[in-house]
């Protein structure tokens, strides 16, 4: 089955762009597209896409807040993937905290923005780990250490290995046991996706940051 999509930007030349590459990819259905936060949470709301295109800067609610509104809805999660600019360090850890899944740039080629969308509906990869990882463990250095959470106690030697894989931005296929160990991780460490387990670990320190 394909994973249904929102787009939301307040231009609509961004919108159409996006929406004309990847409706080339067969594993993405466009269902819905939004100009504004306010309109974005209620067609997230009314349509229940698996993922949501987020823009940051917009009017009447800007993409952190409608962010934070989307993934607090009751149903099947919606994950938000946010569609950044060169400038993601200055809202990076307040998206975070709203609770985006995945950072992407806008200019993404289609292909690549396809493959970040199936990453974030299924949870098995960070969207361009290498960047992400980077981002976090730069905007967290510069800040004090946070609080250890309680579940990191909990985890096992193994389990301690691979949240240091996820926080490395492995892959399911990459890790020992896959989807299934990292499942556990997640759930010991009360967070929903990878993107939030490497942050959790970066702001305690927890990998060495």
């Amino acid at each position: 089955m394909s994973v249904r999509v929102l787009i939301v930007d307040d231009f609509q030349l961004v919108r159409e762009g996006i929406r004309m590459g990847l409706e080339m990819e067969s594993a993405v259905e466009i269902v819905g597209e939004a100009g504004d936060g306010v309109t974005a949470v209620a067609e997230a709301e009314r349509l229940r896409p698996d993922v949501v295109l987020m823009d940051v800067r917009m009017p009447d609610m800007d993409g952190i807040e409608a962010t934070r509104r989307i993934v607090a809805l009751d149903g099947t999660p919606i994950r938000v993937l946010l569609l950044s600019t060169f400038d993601l360090e200055e809202y990076l850890l307040e998206a975070l905290h709203a609770g985006v899944s995945g950072i992407t740039l806008k200019d993404t080629p289609p292909d690549e923005l396809a493959t970040g969308i199936l990453a974030v509906a299924h949870g098995d990869a960070l969207v361009d780990a290498e960047t992400t990882v980077r981002l976090i463990r730069g905007v967290t250095r510069v800040r004090p250490p946070t609080a250890a959470p309680a579940g990191l106690a909990g985890l096992s030697p193994s389990e301690r290995e691979v949240l240091e894989l996820v926080g490395g931005g492995s892959t399911d296929a990459e890790i020992d046991g896959g989807g299934e160990a990292v499942a556990v991780v997640l759930a010991k460490l009360g967070v929903r996706d990878r993107i939030h387990a490497v942050l959790l670990a970066h702001e305690a320190r927890v990998l060495g940051a």
